[in-house]
């Protein structure tokens, strides 16, 4: 894997630096936006096991039935800062898999900056298979979640 292949993506959410914690750590949240628009993932699905080595998983189902299975190894656990995993078919080698790292800022107004880096993947292949396309959506959904909680 090449790690000069990459994007990054920064967004600012209307929450609390410890709401995104939970959002990305805890798998009852996680279900309401690990996807894109129109995609679910069943909340049965998602398993996280929080700490370095630890693993996680979790399924997208398209409206046409068909089934993606996701995960990846934790590499890095720094509450409530930062989280570093990697992000493949949850029997690829991390050796394989793209790998992603999430930095959490606290702003003013109980705000808080997301910055999304995903390497592994350059921003033109990222936007061939809707990869990029498909994070921005799931954001989307996470600011839905959050404003649900």
């Amino acid at each position: 894997m090449s790690t000069t292949k990459q994007f990054t993506i920064t967004r600012a959410f209307d929450a609390p630096r410890a709401a995104l914690w939970r959002a990305w750590t805890d798998p009852a949240i996680a279900a309401q936006w690990w996807h894109p628009h129109e995609v679910v993932t069943p909340p049965e699905s998602v398993e996280i096991d929080l700490r370095v080595g630890g693993t996680y998983r979790y399924l997208m189902v398209a409206p046409d039935g068909s089934e993606y299975p996701t995960g990846g190894e934790y590499l890095e656990v720094r509450e409530p800062e930062r989280l570093r995993f990697s992000w493949a078919d949850p029997d690829d080698a991390v050796a394989d898999a793209m790998l992603i790292t999430i930095d959490l800022r606290e702003l003013p107004e109980d705000r808080c900056e997301m910055t999304f880096h995903l390497a592994g993947v350059d921003e033109e292949r990222a936007t061939e298979e809707s990869i990029h396309t498909g994070w921005s959506e799931a954001f989307a959904e996470l600011d839905a979640a959050l404003a649900r909680a």
